[in-house]
């Protein structure tokens, strides 16, 4: 499985012929003729609310139609995951969403009777964002290695964004890679969990690079690996997991995808496709969404598909392995 294409792959595809796709799905289906609504499942102002707006507003001016953002929070994203799935398959509800709203939380809470791969098209994935792995400056570690070292040496608590979450997945198979153990404790999202490690209420946790740098900044704060591909521009002296010897990078990065009701007619999953493209690899959005810490990351329909599906196999199995539930 193989995360979503490269900006230079991605601009290649753009040149080759999917300039052309949004004429012809827009001849053959009249769409879009009125208002799209675009749900994010959260609360407004974090970084899935940020990636919906930017992307609305490029997708009002290339349609010539009101793409009005709503905010419907509720059970981790479920709520309105779920309201998107029971919309009519027309184009006009469509879905902002990390990736454990599609692989993660319909394991987790299947009284949802929700499915990532079954209720819904995938247009695409919007952008990703990587993880620095973060510990408090009092732990004494300067280095990955010296970390890994005392982590074999004593169990170490960390703070996920709660039980289930990329946090708490993520820093579990980081654990079982290194073969230690380390002790969950989990908060009520990623501020407090951040937080809790510069308070040194807990020892790590993974965190976003924009909630991580000032608190570096601050020395309250070590980071010690990123789960990229490459260096990241502003935490350059930050090591990748790769150049560590962790080929298998176990930090996953997180994904927003967006995504229509299952049963949406291919040529409008191909016309929003194409569009939601061009929007986040406009020059204004792509230095945008760098500044909450993301990047662009436009592919196929398929290119999703294959991530969620991978996902519901992969975080599955560790769900599974550490008999995690989550009944509220």
């Amino acid at each position: 499985m193989s995360e979503p294409m490269s900006r230079r792959a991605a601009l290649a595809l753009l040149g080759a012929g999917s300039l052309a796709l949004p004429a012809i799905a827009q001849n053959q289906t009249g769409y879009p003729a009125r208002q799209i609504l675009l749900i994010v499942p959260y609360p407004a102002g974090g970084a899935v609310d940020l990636a919906a707006r930017l992307v609305a507003e490029k997708l009002r001016v290339e349609f010539g139609q009101p793409v009005v953002v709503e905010n419907r929070p509720g059970a981790n994203g479920m709520v309105g995951a779920a309201a998107v799935a029971r919309a009519e398959p027309d184009g006009y509800t469509l879905l902002m969403a990390p990736r454990e709203v599609f692989g993660i939380n319909p394991i987790l809470m299947p009284q949802q009777a929700l499915d990532g791969k079954r209720d819904f098209a995938h247009v695409g994935v919007v952008a990703t964002g990587p993880y620095v792995l973060v510990v408090n400056p009092a732990l004494g570690v300067t280095s990955f290695a010296e970390f890994v070292a005392l982590a074999k040496q004593r169990e170490l608590p960390y703070a996920s964004f709660g039980k289930g979450s990329m946090a708490h997945l993520n820093i579990e198979a980081l654990a079982r890679r290194l073969g230690v153990k380390m002790v969950h404790v989990p908060y009520r999202g990623a501020p407090p969990a951040v937080t809790a490690v510069a308070t040194g209420e807990v020892a790590l946790t993974i965190s976003t690079p924009p909630a991580a740098i000032s608190l570096m900044q601050d020395g309250k704060l070590k980071a010690l690996a990123v789960g990229n591909a490459r260096r990241l521009r502003d935490m350059s002296e930050v090591p990748t997991m790769t150049e560590l010897g962790l080929s298998d990078d176990p930090l996953i990065p997180n994904f927003f995808g967006l995504v229509a009701p299952a049963g949406t007619p291919a040529p409008i999953v191909e016309r929003l496709n194409a569009a939601a493209a061009r929007a986040i690899m406009a020059p204004d959005i792509a230095t945008r969404l760098a500044a909450s810490g993301l990047d662009p990351a436009p592919g196929s329909p398929q290119d999703m598909a294959r991530l969620v599906n991978g996902d519901i196999e992969r975080f599955g199995r560790l769900i599974r392995e550490l008999d995690i539930k989550v009944t509220d």
